[in-house]
């Protein structure tokens, strides 16, 4: 069994690291991407704003850091944009440079039952995304009320051409939880592990991340949890591994899970 600082090595290499801000700058970006690389390891990508992609390419190019993917959020937060204006920013920011893109699922049409425009929103932006992009559903599982509809919101993403689902956009009250991860991890595992997970929202420690990491092993093996199958999106994470890693802070002997 892994060690306590093998999962925290394990987490961090697993990161999209994030600044999802409104008063985001570009030195805050510059200073995002130059956070990518550690004494331990880079992380899996960074997650910034659609404005800032082009920003990100060019920095993380500049630092060498080509296995550090770009990603960015459409629809975001609220699930709640024009169809015509979703489409459009996913392709500038492919365009810009754009490795992932990470759309709210329109949560709220979800709830009330319109999933017609639930299914456009989802398959526009897979078909917008080319061969060589990955496409994340945030179906935003703290607003959906109960774990049944987390299990039919993720299996609606899978069936609209997911390449990822992820828990929360990190700006409601209620994110990630490992009651919601138990119920995506299940849907996937039943989908042959062909799609991935991403946690985001509160996960702040390597203890939150080592129970997560636990959970996943559990469900669907630890040989299916690298970065091309399983993320966290997080900002204050980072540190804290860091922190883990380097011995700052003390060691757990417990999984929280």
């Amino acid at each position: 069994m892994k060690d306590y600082q093998a999962y925290a090595r394990q987490a961090l290499g697993l990161m999209d690291l994030t600044s999802l801000n409104d008063d985001d700058t570009n030195d805050v970006i510059i200073e995002l991407c130059n956070s990518t690389i550690t004494d331990f390891g880079h992380v899996a990508a960074v997650c910034v704003y659609p404005k800032f992609v082009a920003l990100a390419k060019k920095t993380l190019t500049q630092l060498g850091m080509h296995d550090v993917k770009v990603a960015t959020v459409t629809n975001f937060p609220l699930g709640d944009q024009d169809i015509d204006q979703i489409i459009a920013e996913t392709e500038q920011a492919i365009a810009d440079g754009a490795d992932e893109i990470d759309v709210v699922l329109p949560y709220n049409d979800f709830i009330n039952g319109n999933l017609k425009r639930c299914e456009d929103v989802l398959v526009q932006s897979k078909q917008a995304c080319s061969d060589h992009n990955v496409l994340k559903v945030i179906i935003e599982s703290g607003e959906l009320g109960d774990l049944n509809t987390i299990k039919a919101a993720s299996e609606f993403a899978i069936d609209c051409g997911a390449d990822f689902i992820k828990t929360s956009t990190g700006k409601v009250p209620v994110n990630a939880t490992l009651e919601a991860a138990d119920v995506m991890l299940n849907v996937i595992k039943q989908n042959g592990g062909r799609v991935g997970f991403k946690a985001a929202g509160g996960i702040r420690t390597a203890d939150d991340a080592k129970a997560y990491l636990i959970q996943a092993e559990q469900i669907l093996g630890s040989e299916w949890v690298m970065s091309s199958n399983y993320r966290f999106g997080a900002s204050g994470l980072l540190s804290n591994l860091k922190d883990t890693l380097s011995g700052k802070v003390g060691t757990s002997n417990h999984s929280n899970y």
